[in-house]
């Protein structure tokens, strides 16, 4: 077996900015996840996809897959699972019929509307456990990262 040596010492994986970035995310989200199950049972997708479509309105699987980085086989089942229990509509687009337009129907809308006052609470408490300079400074540091490796915006 092959212990630890130059190459190690070179990278080291507490330090590397994606797993950190990454075990930040799951650690700040995993709080959250546990309100929208307990509230609606929701899964972690479902809760994307909902996010989405609320804060932009109409939009296609495709739109949400590539905004949110979920693979599509998991958006498929979660607005699968969303358009039965009423909380999304469904309208096959007229330019290309194996296309839908996904929109929240008015019980989605209030379920969103719920579920984004709770999350600008838990958003305000991680903030203000973080303190208001690192907050800022973290905010300002995460868009500057999505604006160097080329994303637009941040996504749920």
């Amino acid at each position: 077996m092959e212990d630890a040596g130059e190459g190690a010492q070179a990278f080291e994986l507490d330090r590397f900015l994606p797993y950190l970035l990454n075990q930040a995310a799951e650690a700040a989200s995993r709080s959250f996840q546990a309100v929208y199950r307990a509230e609606y049972g929701m899964t972690r997708t479902q809760w994307r996809v909902m996010a989405h479509l609320g804060r932009f309105g109409a939009l296609t699987a495709a739109d949400i897959c590539r905004r949110s980085h979920v693979e599509k086989t998991k958006v498929s089942r979660a607005v699968a699972a969303m358009s039965a229990r009423g909380w999304l509509g469904r309208v096959r687009l007229a330019e290309d019929r194996r296309r839908e337009s996904l929109s929240l129907t008015p019980e989605g809308r209030r379920v969103f509307d719920h579920l984004g006052r709770l999350a600008a609470a838990h958003d305000g408490a991680l903030r203000a456990r973080l303190g208001p300079g690192h907050a800022d400074a973290l905010e300002a540091g995460l868009r500057r990262l999505m604006e160097i490796e080329g994303r637009d915006g941040p996504g749920p």
